[in-house]
């Protein structure tokens, strides 16, 4: 095999790995940002000023519409990286919201 044949070859691949790249970012960030999305949206909703048990219950349910959510806003995007930006400016008034929780301060 020549230099030039292996030259070429690399270039197809990188050209490949250039198509696929972006849905790859997306079909990650749809799978694995959805899903701290929807866990962080969880946990902040215990932070609202309600009995335990409607707060886990009213956090799962808030879970769902946002996962679902967040597949849905991926893949209407026009790129992978507004995706991503998307994702982390929503996930920022939720970490906030979530972190009286993580530190154990009781809203009630």
């Amino acid at each position: 095999m020549t230099s030039s044949a292996v030259s070429g070859a690399w270039r197809a691949a990188l050209a490949k790995a250039c198509q696929v790249g972006p849905l790859l970012s997306r079909i990650v960030a749809a799978i694995g940002g959805g899903y701290v999305l929807g866990a962080v949206a969880s946990v902040a909703v215990l932070a609202l000023p309600m009995d335990k048990p409607q707060a886990v219950l009213a956090g799962t349910m808030a879970s769902f519409l946002v996962y679902t959510g967040a597949v849905i806003w991926v893949f209407a995007v026009r790129s992978a990286t507004r995706a991503w930006v998307g994702l982390l400016v929503a996930a920022l008034p939720l970490v906030l919201a979530a972190w009286p929780v993580w530190n154990g301060v009781n809203p009630a």
